[in-house]
């Protein structure tokens, strides 16, 4: 489920990482929110298929609210629900009215 870098920091897809951290609830609902430039990685928007690691700030578009949130660790496996939230720290959410992206 993990990939591995060069650098031996383990590295996920970002739309697992959606799906396993909770964020998003279903993969294909993360892909598409990828493909459809809502999710930014870095600053740049970002594909699905991206690798993320250990201190990538993801900002997210969901419904009407912005999140910004910072990858704490990469999992192993799954995650149990109630140590999803663990994998992230929210840095930034706020409500928006219009379409930012």
């Amino acid at each position: 489920m993990s990939g591995n870098t060069n650098t031996g920091v383990l590295t996920l897809r970002l739309d697992m990482f959606l799906k396993v951290s909770r964020l998003i609830k279903r993969r294909s609902v993360a892909k598409d929110s990828c493909d459809g430039g809502k999710i930014k990685v870095g600053g740049s928007s970002a594909k699905a298929a991206r690798e993320v690691k250990p201190g990538d700030m993801i900002d997210l578009k969901i419904g009407k609210r912005r999140v910004v949130v910072e990858v704490l660790e990469i999992p192993k496996g799954n995650v149990a629900k109630e140590l999803a939230a663990n994998l992230y720290r929210v840095v930034e959410e706020t409500k928006i009215e219009e379409d930012l992206y």
